[in-house]
């Protein structure tokens, strides 16, 4: 691509305007809270857009502003979270609230090495903030951006942090000396709608004729594909009813889904059947000895870094389990909604929500 100053200016011009007729009308898009910005952009990572509506909305409600956020609980913090997955981010919001507060008098700092220091503010979240809240001059590079910009320049390799120096030195003269953030929005928003991983709507594309790759006609293969290994684990897990409630039980606070509720049980060891899993675990977490019941319901789900199958049964135990109050709770499916759980969890308690609806239809 030609870099002149003329052409740089034109190929701002174009993608700008492309934005202004297409972008799409997001919650977070309409406000100039730096606080909003950087809820949206940490729910928005490993995220899509559709998914985070709903919860950035619930979000703002329940935690308006940062100093609501650093004096709430933190299970109410990860409860608010469910669903969105990776839930260190979580913490870290609830983290850096705090720092936040004590430190900046609840004000998010404008200088990039003061946000680089705070909880979960990695290089492309403080470039997304301070340019979209405050104009300041920094590009941004995520996943979007990051193909753009491999196209754009014909880079065959995997899309990888690692390539990020050299994509931002090709693309640092054609950044707007003003106006980052609007430039920033408009190429996360034309890596999401026109320069798609599969399948790209080049022939929408404002941008096509700076594109090396398009010239090429290899914007199909570029980046390389890369292929996710899911480790695959199979479980068990016992729906323990007593008088209307159900037990589940916490996580630890370190490793998967760490802090997260769940029903008892855990992983099925090689040529172990499920019920003799299910008693196992049962034996070892509550000290007591379990009968499986009926085989519920089967869920399978995936994770970021496994791919699990769950067998969910209903199970009865002999006599009173070792509880504790830190980690143990009886409680309704109304009140079940209050707790963080995993995904796959979450599945197993709609379908005993629904189980208990037929049952009160009948």
């Amino acid at each position: 691509m030609q870099k002149t100053r003329h052409a740089a200016i034109e190929f701002q011009d174009k993608l700008k305007l492309w934005y202004t007729l297409n972008h799409r009308k997001l919650p977070w898009r309409q406000t100039e809270d730096p606080y909003k910005i950087w809820i949206s952009e940490i729910m928005l990572q490993q995220t899509t857009v559709q998914a985070v509506k709903p919860y950035y909305k619930k979000w703002i409600k329940l935690f308006p502003d940062i100093r609501t956020l650093s004096e709430a609980p933190l299970q109410q913090v990860l409860s608010a979270w469910q669903g969105l997955g990776y839930y260190q981010r979580a913490k870290n919001l609830h983290q850096a609230s705090k720092i936040i507060v004590e430190r900046y008098d609840g004000r998010i700092p404008q200088d990039y090495e003061d946000l680089m220091r705070i909880p979960g503010f990695g290089p492309y979240t403080t470039a997304a903030v301070l340019s979209f809240a405050f104009d300041k001059s920094y590009p941004v590079m995520d996943a979007n951006v990051r193909r753009v910009s491999m196209r754009l320049m014909r880079m065959h390799r995997k899309a990888s942090p690692k390539n990020d120096r050299e994509l931002l030195r090709y693309l640092a003269p054609l950044l707007p000396q003003k106006s980052m953030g609007i430039f920033n929005q408009a190429f996360m928003e034309l890596g999401s709608l026109i320069c798609k991983p599969k399948n790209p709507l080049c022939l929408l594309c404002p941008i096509s004729e700076y594109c090396e790759s398009f010239k090429e006609g290899e914007q199909e293969i570029i980046p390389h594909p890369k292929k996710r290994k899911y480790s695959k684990i199979e479980a068990v897990v016992g729906i323990i009813k007593e008088q209307g409630r159900y037990l589940i039980q916490k996580r630890p606070s370190t490793g998967l889904l760490a802090d997260l509720w769940e029903f008892p049980g855990g992983k099925i060891k090689t040529n172990e059947k499920p019920e003799e899993a299910l008693k196992r675990e049962i034996k070892e977490e509550l000290g007591v000895e379990a009968s499986p019941g009926e085989l519920l319901i089967t869920v399978q789900h995936a994770y970021t870094q496994f791919h699990v199958k769950l067998y969910a049964y209903s199970c009865s135990i002999d006599s009173e389990p070792l509880l504790s109050e830190k980690n143990h709770r009886w409680v309704t499916l109304k009140n079940i909604q209050k707790f963080p759980l995993p995904s796959g969890s979450v599945k197993i308690v709609k379908y005993l929500e629904e189980r208990e609806r037929q049952r009160n239809i009948e």
